[in-house]
């Protein structure tokens, strides 16, 4: 597993997440960004052709070396200046109220301890901060059904995409570290399983 998901998990990611039915939900979660920016989970860089111009900086945290290194060309291409600047989203190398804005996209699920990167997302935004995500995860509650077949399915997914969970409760999460919701739209992607495509995008606020 570990040469899997060292070297292959990330090639597939960089394909599943550069869909082009992708691309209007990354310019809807970028929208308002501002000042430097942290963002958890690079990955291999598809975030970056929709940062607003208000951007002046991005410190990407990125574990995988290979993720890094597909995302070379976007990077070499974007006005906006990125450095990968952390590898353990976990345990981010910034002091206290470093940044303007944060931004996570589908990486919750896959880091091991995501309540402990929520909180360090908190720690290193300004007061006032937020941070923009959308994220997969468990169902809405009115949709039983689907919620069985995420807890079917989740572990083969963790297995096939490094780590990868169904069923982690995004807003409720979000809520524990300390943030506040102040935007939020729930709903499955077009084109996908249920299961696999229960999303929940919006802004948390940093008090």
């Amino acid at each position: 597993m570990g040469w899997y998901a060292d070297r292959v998990v990330p090639r597939i990611v960089n394909t599943a997440c550069g869909a082009r039915i992708a691309r209007p939900l990354r310019r809807r979660v970028c929208a308002g960004l501002h000042g430097e920016v942290v963002e958890i989970g690079f990955g291999s860089g598809h975030n970056v052709p929709f940062y607003p111009a208000a951007v002046t900086g991005v410190a990407a945290v990125e574990p995988s070396d290979v993720g890094w290194g597909l995302a070379r060309d976007r990077v070499r291409a974007s006005p906006v200046p990125v450095r990968r600047a952390g590898l353990d989203g976990q345990s981010l190398p910034f002091e206290d109220g470093t940044f303007d804005t944060a931004l996570c996209t589908w990486t919750l699920c896959t880091i091991p301890d995501a309540d402990a990167a929520l909180r360090e997302v908190r720690r290193v935004l300004k007061p006032g901060g937020t941070l923009h995500f959308i994220e997969h995860g468990l169902a809405p509650e009115e949709d039983e059904s689907v919620r069985r077949w995420q807890r079917r399915l989740e572990p083969v997914n963790k297995r096939l995409l490094g780590g990868c969970h169904l069923t982690r409760p995004t807003v409720g999460m979000l809520t524990a570290a300390g943030f506040v919701i102040t935007a939020l739209d729930v709903f499955y992607e077009q084109g996908a399983p249920k299961p696999l495509a229960a999303d929940s995008l919006g802004v948390a606020l940093s008090p």
